[in-house]
């Protein structure tokens, strides 16, 4: 078990509507973070190829044109895209966490808003579909379900991730400490008003006792097709960033890093997580497992299936049953 790692927030703005083209800049940046020794590397929500910056115009003629061209760039997994951002996680020797819009592969009508887990070794490690999109994001992206609330075992710890206002949500981030997360990607588009974004994440780095790469997108009036422009005006929040790095007590470690591309990076310790789950350990010593009890439906969510009728998993607060 590594002791101490590099950890990387990677800001930068993806190549909208151009999959391909925001595929090699994704491939370049992990690369940039290997060459600086980053060994968790994380990119915002839906980066590739771009957060739905539209959707507040759905109804106008250039907004429909712009979902249209959204579906035709979404991303398949597996698929070539993601083949090359494996390779480059593995020619880079780390560890990548990236938000994917991710295609329906049946109905290619619906996004996903996924965080994709890729191992240094070049190997997908998971996928987590976000379960409950926010707002206008409802129009285009598909809810996840509750199979996807994994915790990745890497050589340097445990390693989660949620997308934006599933922080806001608060289970999904309980669910994910009682496995023992260690090292949590929290990813945003960017656009969330920059306290908000952040003290959820350090409210979260708190409870659990572990590290957050809090990683932001930006999208600025150069990054969208000229032939958009005109729906300019609708948007009330630009996308600019505001990513970090925040520790197991919940402090800014570095950044944040507003409006503008680059890598944020600091140092992580396992001595500091065990510090911090010395004194709070949410799944073991400071719960009360005989008062609450929770629980996690992890069937996958098949549209047009019949549920089952006794579906569920036990996640309750105690050793035993929260490894289901």
């Amino acid at each position: 078990m590594k002791e101490e790692i590099l950890l990387g927030a990677i800001q930068a703005a993806p190549v909208i509507f151009n999959k391909e083209a925001s595929c090699e800049k994704a491939v370049r940046l992990i690369g940039e973070a290997g060459s600086k020794g980053v060994n968790l590397a994380v990119f915002g929500e839906t980066w590739l190829p771009g957060y739905p910056w539209f959707n507040v115009a759905w109804a106008e003629p250039l907004g429909q044109k712009a979902a249209e061209e959204y579906l035709a760039s979404g991303v398949t997994i597996p698929g070539p895209c993601v083949d090359a951002l494996c390779q480059a996680a593995k020619d880079a020797s780390c560890d990548v966490a990236i938000g994917v819009a991710e295609l329906d592969p049946v109905s290619h009508g619906t996004i996903y808003a996924t965080l994709l887990f890729i191992g240094s070794e070049g190997k997908i490690l998971g996928k987590h579909r976000k379960i409950k999109p926010t707002a206008a994001e409802r129009i285009m992206w598909g809810e996840g379900d509750g199979k996807s609330f994994d915790v990745y075992e890497r050589p340097y710890g445990k390693l989660s991730g949620l997308n934006c206002w599933e922080h806001q949500m608060v289970l999904p981030g309980y669910a994910l400490m009682m496995k023992g997360t260690q090292f949590h990607a929290s990813v945003w588009p960017g656009g969330e008003p920059y306290t908000r974004q952040t003290f959820l994440t350090q409210a979260f780095c708190s409870q659990a006792g572990c590290y957050g790469i809090m990683a932001g997108g930006i999208i600025r009036e150069e990054d969208i097709p000229e032939k958009y422009h005109a729906m300019l005006p609708m948007r009330a929040v630009p996308r600019t960033g505001h990513s970090a790095i925040i520790s197991p007590t919940g402090e800014i470690l570095a950044g944040p890093l507003n409006a503008e591309e680059g890598i944020v990076t600091a140092k992580a310790s396992l001595s500091v997580i065990r510090s911090a789950k010395a004194w709070s350990d949410l799944r073991g010593h400071y719960s009360r497992p005989d008062i609450f009890e929770f629980k996690v439906h992890g069937e996958p969510l098949i549209p047009g299936a019949q549920p089952k009728p006794s579906g569920g998993q036990e996640t309750q607060d105690t050793p035993d049953s929260a490894e289901n």
